[in-house]
């Protein structure tokens, strides 16, 4: 047995340098050794391998290739250099057929070699026409390659930011299902509700709600559809309410100091050579997604909608949680209302038209009869000059020999007074029935003629505008002028009527006059107003109180 008693010795070792960890270090990407992509001396300098690409690719933008037999091709960093003879043939030719926008089927190696030009500036003269040919190759390869989106919605982005193309946000943004980065997706959203709050999306606005809304039930048995339809137009209304109550609209109060810059890498993962655009881009935003007051407001907006669309659906539940002011609540809720009203009666089926053939035929043989007896009239009247003009002449011809001519047999009294009686009669029976023809058609050729004339001056007449008093509409703000600019002459007219005594009769001829119903007329006001003021503006087929001391100064008609 060992003697565990004996006395242990150590020994001390000073180590007075740092020893580099037995370890291999995991090389970057870009500079992996692959067949084809190793770096070479040109001209006394050495290319990295993404420099090596775009000079081949530029020394091959032009080249084409004929119809040839596909070629399988996978490659973790796919350039020219790392295909095979029969991979080139089909690539050329692939790439042909899609400038001639022929989409064949490919591999996703072969696509990213093409993806690799455009962002490179090749294969393209103007910014405008590369982002147009990288979107294609999304649109048309993103059902087949589904790992396509991933790369494309972030490759496109940093071409937008290079080349400036920032109005192509919003299209790339749709094309992402309302993705963006979110520095992008915060300037984009603040730059849609300065121009068009309509645009926003309600992919768009989900980043921005303080609950995943995917997860209830309404959303997910069919309302989806419903809330897509209704809520940019309710963030247009509330916007625009809000930008008439406190100026600034949805939109925080932005301060110049609270804005931000971002610097975003480009083209990650992506056979890209620096020295061409740039290893970066930077851009400024106000970070409106870290805004609480702001995500809360876009969330209870939401909430409200919701609650207003699952009562007028008969869905059962409401969703809880803080409400909005009141006043903003109302006008949502007023205008989902008059929505919802309209769309119903938009989608009502149509009321079944059946069409009596044997009275239609009758009419078609009265109308052709009226043709033919307007033109036997014009004819008639022609021979009957031209008889004339004959019958003239040939007086003047035989008046010389008229002494030579036998005489005419005289009738006796009786003989007489009876053939003079039984032409009278025939005369007049002739006479009173063409009379009576002739004033049919004479009054037929009346009410048509009438009725040219009234559509002529109809046409002709000039659009009236809603005006008000030079003093009073010196003092209005340039919402009332904006409404007053969006207005037809129908509804001009009907909102001179709303300011007279006889309105639901008035408002009734009217609508009549135009072949519409009061209720839509004035539903077209409303969405105007909703556009141009914020408000509703007609209430109970009336102008709403709060809105008539602008009207007492409208010029009448």
């Amino acid at each position: 047995m060992r003697d565990h008693s004996e006395q242990l010795e150590f020994m001390e070792i000073d180590i007075s340098e740092d020893i580099e960890p037995a370890s291999v270090r995991i090389p970057d990407r870009s500079s992996l050794a692959n067949h084809g992509r190793e770096a070479y001396i040109q001209t006394g300098a050495v290319l990295s391998s993404e420099k090596r690409f775009v000079e081949e690719a530029r020394r091959l933008a032009e080249a084409t290739g004929e119809e040839t037999y596909p070629a399988p091709f996978m490659s973790y960093w796919p350039t020219y250099g790392v295909m095979n003879d029969a991979q080139l043939r089909w690539y050329w030719y692939w790439r042909t057929e899609v400038r001639q926008g022929n989409y064949l089927d490919v591999d996703l190696s072969y696509l990213f070699v093409h993806i690799y030009e455009l962002i490179n500036g090749i294969g393209w003269l103007h910014p405008e026409q590369g982002y147009e040919q990288l979107k294609q190759l999304w649109i048309h390869y993103r059902e087949r390659l589904p790992q396509l989106d991933a790369y494309m919605q972030e490759w496109i982005v940093d071409f937008v930011l290079v080349h400036e193309l920032q109005p192509r946000l919003h299209e790339v943004m749709l094309l992402a299902g309302g993705y963006l980065p979110a520095p992008l997706l915060d300037k984009e959203l603040q730059r849609i509700m300065e121009e068009n709050a309509s645009d926003l999306t309600l992919e768009m606005l989900q980043r921005y709600y303080d609950y995943d809304i995917s997860l209830n039930t309404f959303y997910r048995d069919g309302g989806k559809a419903v809330m897509e339809r209704y809520i940019p137009q309710v963030m247009a209304v509330a916007h625009s309410y809000m930008k008439r109550t406190q100026q600034h609209g949805l939109l925080p109060e932005l301060s110049p100091g609270a804005e931000q810059t971002m610097e975003r890498t480009l083209f990650r993962k992506a056979v890209y050579d620096e020295s061409i655009y740039g290893r970066s881009v930077s851009f400024t935003y106000f970070p409106l997604g870290e805004q609480t007051d702001f995500v809360q407001r876009l969330t209870r907006i939401y909430r409200s909608t919701e609650n207003k669309l699952r009562e007028l659906l008969g869905f059962r539940g409401r969703l809880r949680g803080k409400t909005l002011e009141p006043e903003l609540a109302r006008v949502i809720e007023r205008y989902i209302e008059k929505a919802y009203a309209l769309e119903q009666t938009e989608t009502a089926p149509a009321p079944v038209i059946q069409i009596d053939t044997a009275k239609l035929a009758s009419l078609q043989e009265d109308s052709e009869y009226v043709r033919k007896a307007l033109t036997i009239e014009e004819t008639e009247q022609s021979v009957f000059d031209s008889a004339a003009s004959e019958v003239a002449v040939e007086s003047e011809m035989i008046e010389p020999d008229q002494e030579k001519m036998p005489a005419a047999p005289r009738f006796t009294e009786k003989q007489d007074g009876l053939s003079r009686e039984q032409a009278s009669a025939a005369a007049t029976a002739t006479t009173s029935n063409e009379t009576a023809e002739m004033n049919e058609l004479l009054e037929a050729k009346s009410s048509v003629e009438s009725e040219v004339q009234f559509l002529r001056e109809d046409a002709a007449s000039a659009k009236i505008e809603l005006q008000w008093d030079e003093s009073a509409s010196a003092s209005l703000q340039q919402e009332w002028h904006d409404f007053a600019g969006q207005l037809e002459t129908r509804h001009v007219k009907a909102v001179q009527v709303l300011l007279g005594d006889h309105v639901d009769a008035e408002l009734m001829r009217l609508a009549n006059e135009i072949g519409t119903m009061p209720a839509l007329l004035l539903d077209e006001i409303n969405d105007i107003a909703m556009e141009t003021i914020g408000d509703l503006l007609i209430d109970g087929d009336r102008i709403a109180p709060e809105y008539m001391d602008v009207f007492e100064h409208v010029k009448r008609c």
